[in-house]
């Protein structure tokens, strides 16, 4: 009997670190799209790539033994995570979510919210500025509507031509990102405006809260819809559920 986790997230990473700690005797498997070559190093088995389709992961639900599914992928994943319920309800297999909480303003934030990459490209403006991008190298090609910014880009890969404009800066870094750090970083820089996602999360809140203490305005892209799913907000919550679930009963009695 297999636990299938959809990862792509730091909870995916702690949640194979939580398994491998307090329940060895699951047999988990992590399934990652594949969109970073370089993932951080985990404990369970991994697959890469996709399954083709709402009838390829139906198929790896049969042939793989998978009695329940953890989603934890990137709050940004607009795809999976539907595939993930239709194939579920369909092969009568459990479905677990891990919704990360999205940041929220506060007291000091100056954020103008927006639906998507093309509403944050309209919303950097006409006049030229200094563009801090922290919205992953997928997202890119947008911005070479706006050739006018110049843009510091960061990314966790290499970005190759997905942003062909002259008048880009590229810092390959993976996080956490401390405040003071990113304070300096957009001092040095000189920026005058941060485009992010709401990922949420603390890994990468520094920017944030950087760019308030700056007095910097943020465009915040909001988060795609998700299907209506059973879920948790901490890897923590995960092993009780797969008890309750009936499927296992761990060494340790939880």
């Amino acid at each position: 009997m297999t636990v299938l986790i959809l990862g792509g997230t730091g909870e995916a990473v702690a949640l194979d670190q939580h398994l491998a700690d307090q329940a060895p005797e699951i047999r988990a498997v992590v399934s990652l799209a594949g969109h970073t070559s370089d993932p951080r190093p985990l404990n369970l088995p991994v697959r890469v790539g996709g399954f083709g389709g709402i009838a390829g992961l139906r198929r790896y639900l049969v042939e793989e033994g998978v009695v329940a599914v953890i989603d934890a992928t990137h709050p940004f994943a607009a795809i999976m995570p539907f595939h993930a319920q239709a194939a579920c309800t369909a092969e009568n297999v459990p479905l677990l979510a891990i919704r990360r909480q999205p940041w929220r303003a506060g007291a000091g934030d100056d954020w103008r919210c927006v639906a998507d990459m093309d509403a944050a490209v309209a919303a950097l403006g006409s006049e030229p500025r200094r563009v801090f991008l922290t919205v992953g190298r997928l997202e890119l090609p947008a911005f070479a509507d706006a050739p006018r910014h110049h843009y510091l880009v960061r990314v966790i890969e290499p970005i190759g031509d997905r942003l062909p404009l002259h008048d880009v800066t590229v810092i390959q870094q993976r996080g956490p990102f401390h405040p003071d750090d990113e304070e300096a970083l957009m001092r040095r820089e000189r920026v005058e405006l941060l485009v992010t996602k709401n990922s949420g999360g603390d890994a990468t809140v520094g920017k944030l809260v950087a760019a308030r203490r700056l007095g910097l305005p943020v465009i915040m892209v909001e988060r795609p819809a998700k299907p209506d799913v059973e879920s948790v907000g901490h890897v923590d919550q995960v092993l009780p559920w797969l008890v309750a679930q009936g499927l296992f009963v761990t060494e340790r009695g939880v």
